[in-house]
């Protein structure tokens, strides 16, 4: 038995993994305490809590005497005053200023990265609760990192189970899976690889060059250039912002933000509470319809914020992703700033079809969607903007003597980095 707070199971498909967590929490209810616990199994979707757990907390609670169930919220209440409740991280913000004694965290690849740091684990911390993170891999993504964690450090448990080892699966039966698979496919659903890519992901490839050629790391605002910004606007839904500068033909991608149920003069203050210069706000073809209760325009709501709206180029979806996949190869990422915006780039997919044997011509509609259609419409603004002419500068002594920041915005980001390494090994 596991004595540990923290718990990272990777295990392949069909292996039992919910089952066995969901047996868990239902003891660990049973077994609290504390005054009225309250434990939850979380999954991706609310509708995938019910369709993939909900059974089986009502198959392994209902012999207990006294034992309530409500249907419509997915709870149950057990006779020693613990509740179990099922909840979608779709929706994490219903857990808000909750106190939770233990949660499972059920494909935590597929969840938003905001639903842990900002609301789950807030949510374990007066009661000192536990969480369980499990899932089959979907490329290096925060699931992996709770992984890499997991193994190194005391305080967690960590247990993998791949398919060739558990016994779990008959082999013939993993024998016809691996004939009707890509071997990247089968690596990732059977063996738990990491290394596969994310299966139907539009941008994994880019963003692993991004990574390998150092293009993800620090990238600072520069002063000396205009920030423009990318959006994409939801209704009674998440709105998300890129910030970026453009150089010499390259994006520095500074800055990212997302939030939901906010109005746009929320956006409009969470930038001007930045330290950027601004120039364009650019925004999709829809800003253009007037609402049912104001009568205006989002457009007119923006300039009357004292915002630069700007209409994107129109265009279709996929010529969108092609725009996006021919600019990520310019762009360079800051590492912290935008770290929830590349993770929902990396995760931005498409998904199979079981029936046709094919890959969907629709992109998967969940929490990566608006970053990634905010990211779209970058790909389609940053053409329209010009690079500030490089000055001229004497031939002699070309870096000597300039006053700070009146050169980096005409030079690449490389070239700003290599100048500074060759300055480093001077002067050592």
């Amino acid at each position: 038995m596991r004595r540990q707070r923290w718990s990272c199971l990777v295990a392949h498909r069909r292996a039992g993994k919910t089952v066995a967590c969901v047996a868990d929490l239902v003891d660990a209810a049973l077994r609290c305490r504390k005054p009225e616990p309250r434990f939850a199994y979380i999954a991706p979707l609310f509708v995938q809590a019910k369709d993939v757990a909900w059974a089986y907390v009502k198959r392994f609670t209902a012999p207990i005497p006294g034992v309530q169930f409500n249907e419509a919220e997915l709870r149950v209440d057990l006779p020693n005053k613990a509740r179990i409740r099922l909840y979608g991280a779709d929706n994490y913000d219903r857990l808000r200023g909750l106190y939770l004694d233990g949660v499972i965290l059920d494909e935590y690849a597929d969840m938003p990265p905001a639903a842990w740091g900002e609301v789950i684990r807030p949510a374990l911390a007066d009661r000192q609760g536990w969480a369980v993170f499990i899932g089959t891999p979907k490329g290096r993504n925060l699931f992996w990192e709770k992984w890499e964690q997991a193994k190194s450090d005391p305080e967690w448990f960590a247990m993998m189970l791949r398919a060739s080892e558990t016994g779990l699966l008959p082999p013939g039966e993993l024998e016809a899976a691996r004939g009707e698979m890509t071997p990247e496919q089968y690596e990732q659903e059977f063996e738990c690889s990491f290394e596969a890519a994310i299966i139907g992901a539009y941008y994994g490839k880019e963003l692993a060059d991004a990574e390998r050629g150092g293009r993800i790391a620090d990238v600072p605002y520069e002063p000396a250039l205009k920030v423009h910004t990318a959006w994409d606007l939801g209704i009674g839904d998440s709105t998300a912002i890129w910030f970026f500068q453009v150089a010499a033909g390259e994006i520095r991608v500074i800055d990212h933000y997302e939030n939901h149920g906010q109005n746009l003069a929320h956006y409009a203050g969470v930038l001007a509470s930045k330290p950027y210069q601004y120039e364009h706000d650019w925004v999709p073809h829809d800003a253009r319809v007037q609402e049912l209760g104001t009568g205006r325009t989002r457009i007119e709501t923006l300039i009357g914020l004292g915002r630069k709206p700007r209409l994107v180029p129109d265009h279709g979806r996929e010529d969108g992703i092609n725009a996006a996949r021919l600019t990520l190869p310019r762009c360079w990422f800051d590492a912290v700033r935008c770290r929830d915006g590349i993770e929902a780039l990396r995760q931005y997919r498409t998904e199979y079809d079981e029936k046709t044997r094919a890959f969907k011509n629709t992109p998967r509609h969940d929490w990566t969607s608006h970053t990634a259609d905010a990211f779209r419409y970058l790909a389609m603004a940053w053409r329209e903007l010009k690079a500030p002419e490089p000055p001229k500068l004497a031939p002699q002594h070309p870096f000597e003597g300039l006053p700070d920041g009146s050169i980096r915005s005409t030079l690449t980001f490389r070239e700003m980095v290599e100048r500074q390494a060759r300055k480093r090994n001077r002067e050592d």
